[in-house]
């Protein structure tokens, strides 16, 4: 995973002009989130795919081009939503997770 850059995280080694990518960082707070899992769902609300947050709370889907729901899960109960229209490029969703 690659460290957070402006604008969202960096794509370098990514075609994004092939490539649709769905990215972000899960926050509590201020703070980024480490080992929460995201997973994405598909426009009917269908699980698609998982993967855990970095050290620095980022995470990355390569999807493709289409509406998608993201749902992050961290420590303590704390949950999150995303929603992004995704097009062919990079997609940035950053997620901020709380207690339910």
């Amino acid at each position: 995973m690659c460290g957070s850059t402006v604008g969202g995280m960096s794509t370098e080694g990514v075609d994004v002009t092939k490539e649709t990518v769905i990215q972000g960082t899960v926050t509590r707070g201020e703070a980024p989130v480490a080992g929460a899992y995201v997973r994405l769902l598909d426009s009917s609300g269908e699980f698609t795919a998982e993967v855990q947050t970095s050290a620095t709370g980022g995470y990355r889907f390569f999807a493709a081009p289409g509406d998608w729901t993201l749902r992050a899960l961290a420590g303590g109960g704390a949950v999150g939503t995303g929603v992004v229209s995704a097009g062919v490029g990079a997609n940035d969703v950053d997620i901020v997770v709380s207690s339910v």
